[in-house]
Order: structure tokens, then C-alpha cells, then sequence
């Protein structure tokens, strides 16, 4: 019975890497990879944390950040002066990458980065919204879910390279691809909505404008137009439903 979990994780894995894939694997090789998807499944919070550690270095080589003179940099360190400093004990890292995406994601170890697009799109109390929603993701445990699903599925795609399956110290490439998967994620319905609440709860608790939210998600409903490729643009449920929520919760509040 103690084989069982890993079984069932090879048989996903199998699943995802398909069947041209599955032709040239020996069975050592499969089993391992299912042995990675498993122990994805399994990551401590130390274990997270320090992927998380290496996945946000290797995105942020990856990406040109605005040095702390420029004015993406200033107008950030001005909209987070009164948001958590800490998320879950892990001291909250704000970065600006300058890049004409939109787009924001929070990792487990505080690690939050806010793409210039966004701010670009956003004024002050929408982004504050935003960045609030993407700390919730961390505070809620949604951050970790994710990560475990992106090792898993890097785990999945090492399987068609060398034998030797993934290894427990990620190379500078593997951190990246990480970062990647983590990044290009989607949350679940259900995690998108107690994201939003919790922004709305934080921004209530530390007397901000909530107002920002429903616009906020009004912008990205007219700029998406149903575009997939990272969680602010192909949000579940839509963002025209996550603003009309947010708009309820904010008349109840008065």
C-alpha cells in the first residue's frame, strides 16, 4: 500500500507528458518523475520557501527591474507605505519590472513584483487593490498550491531530458522555468474570490480606498477581452463578475 501514492502520481504524470513521450522512457525514469510529482505534492514551507528564493532571483535576471531613482520605483515605494511589510513572517520584497505586460504575482517567500504595464494602467488605489489581492493569494496558502504545481510540472518536463530526472538543487535554468510555470499559473475560481476578499478585508482594516477594486477589475474586463496567458488578464470567474462582487460588498459596507 505505501507504493500506492507514487503509483498514482506516475499515472498523472503519464497522463500530462503523453504517449510519444511515454515511448521513450525507461520505467526508472518514469518512476522518478512520478516520485517529483509526488514529493511536489509533499514541499515543506522551508522547501517552498527556498524554491521560491530561487525562482524570484532567476525571474528577476530574467527582467529589467526599475532602479529605486526611476518613477515606477518612487510611485511604488508611495503606494505600498501603508501595506504589510510582512506576509506570513516572510519580509515583503517590492520590485517594479519595467514591462509593458499586465500583470502582478506575489511568491511565498515576499517576494511581490508589479509589472510598469500595470502601473501604467492603474492609479494609486487600483494597484493598491491589485497588490492586495496578489498578498492574499500568499496569505491564504494559494501561492504555495501554485508553486507546488509548477515544481510538479517542471518535474513533468524534465522527464523527456536526461535520466537523471530533476534534482533537488535547481539549476539557474530550472529556477527560471520555474518561475515561469509559477508566474503563467492560473488560481482556481474559488482562490481568485477570497483573493479579492482579502484585499478588500486588508484595505477596510488599514482604512484605504476600496473604491480602487471595482475599477480596478473593470479595466482589465475592457482591456482582456477574453486574452489568456497570465491570471490578471484571463481571471476565473471574469473580471466583470469580480468587479459587480466587489461593488456588492462595498454598498453593504455604507
Amino acid at each position: 500500500m505505501r507504493y500506492l501514492p507514487i503509483a498514482a502520481a506516475v499515472v498523472a504524470v503519464s497522463a500530462l507528458v503523453g504517449c510519444d513521450t511515454m515511448k521513450n522512457a525507461d520505467t526508472g525514469a518514469l518512476t522518478q518523475a512520478g516520485g517529483s510529482a509526488f514529493k511536489a505534492m509533499s514541499l515543506s514551507d522551508g522547501e517552498i520557501a527556498t524554491m521560491s528564493d530561487q525562482s524570484c532571483a532567476a525571474m528577476d535576471q530574467k527582467n529589467q527591474i526599475a532602479p529605486a531613482s526611476s518613477r515606477y520605483a518612487t510611485r511604488l515605494n508611495q503606494v505600498i507605505k501603508q501595506m504589510p511589510t510582512t506576509v506570513n513572517g516572510k519580509t515583503a520584497n517590492y520590485k517594479v519590472y519595467m514591462t509593458k505586460d499586465v500583470n502582478a504575482w506575489a511568491m511565498a517567500n515576499g517576494c511581490i513584483r508589479v509589472y510598469s504595464g500595470l502601473m501604467d494602467l492603474m492609479n494609486d488605489d487600483e494597484l493598491r487593490g491589485v497588490i492586495g489581492h496578489e498578498i492574499g493569494h500568499v496569505a491564504l496558502g494559494h501561492s504555495k498550491s501554485r508553486m507546488q504545481t509548477a515544481y510538479a510540472a517542471s518535474a513533468v518536463r524534465g522527464l523527456a531530458g536526461a535520466a537523471g530526472g530533476v534534482v533537488a538543487q535547481l539549476s539557474q535554468s530550472q529556477a527560471g522555468d520555474l518561475g515561469e510555470k509559477f508566474v503563467n499559473a492560473q488560481f482556481s475560481q474559488a482562490n481568485e474570490s477570497a483573493a479579492d476578499n482579502y484585499s478588500f478585508d486588508l484595505l477596510t482594516e488599514r482604512k484605504l480606498e476600496r473604491k480602487g477594486l471595482v475599477s480596478a477589475f473593470d479595466k482589465l474586463a475592457k482591456l482582456s477581452g477574453g486574452a489568456t496567458g497570465n491570471s490578471l488578464m484571463s481571471s476565473h470567474p471574469p473580471s466583470a463578475e469580480r468587479s459587480a462582487r466587489m461593488q456588492k460588498r462595498l454598498d453593504a459596507a455604507k
